[in-house]
């Protein structure tokens, strides 16, 4: 759902790491390994500027063949859907708050993708909204 294409590009022996859907996420690795490794972090501190800013998620655009894609991991990758779909139904911080009995700081801790919350939290977020968390591993 996640799944951003990313831009490598071999400079002055390292390799830059660009998204062209989250401009704000931009890296470098020594080779295309790390570059990728790094781009992970790259790409959930740009997603959380819309967070924090309350702005919609920049869409992922369909990669080129051959095209290496990064995603957030798991745990952002929840977050994030969960704050896509209250963006989607217009739903406030304070309302989201008001469903779930929880305390505002509370809703700002589950889309602070830096903080390690826990899945059942996620999912209590997510069932409000009517929608549910899968867990696949594949």
């Amino acid at each position: 759902m996640f799944e951003y294409p990313v831009t490598l590009t071999p400079d002055e022996g390292a390799v830059l790491v660009t998204f062209a859907d989250v401009p704000e996420a931009i890296t470098f690795g020594a080779d295309e390994a790390e570059a990728l490794r790094q781009a992970v972090d790259a790409l959930e501190t740009g997603l959380s500027f819309y967070v924090d800013a309350r702005k919609p998620l920049p869409l992922a655009s369909k990669a080129l063949r051959g095209q290496k894609t990064v995603r957030p991991s798991a745990l952002e990758c929840a977050k994030l859907g969960v704050y896509q779909a209250m963006t989607e139904q217009g739903i406030k911080k304070a309302e989201l708050a008001r469903r779930l009995g929880w305390h505002t700081p509370q809703v700002d801790r589950l889309f602070d993708l830096r903080h390690a919350s826990k899945l059942d939290q996620i999912e209590a977020a997510a069932n409000v909204l009517g929608r549910h968390v899968e867990v696949r591993i594949s």
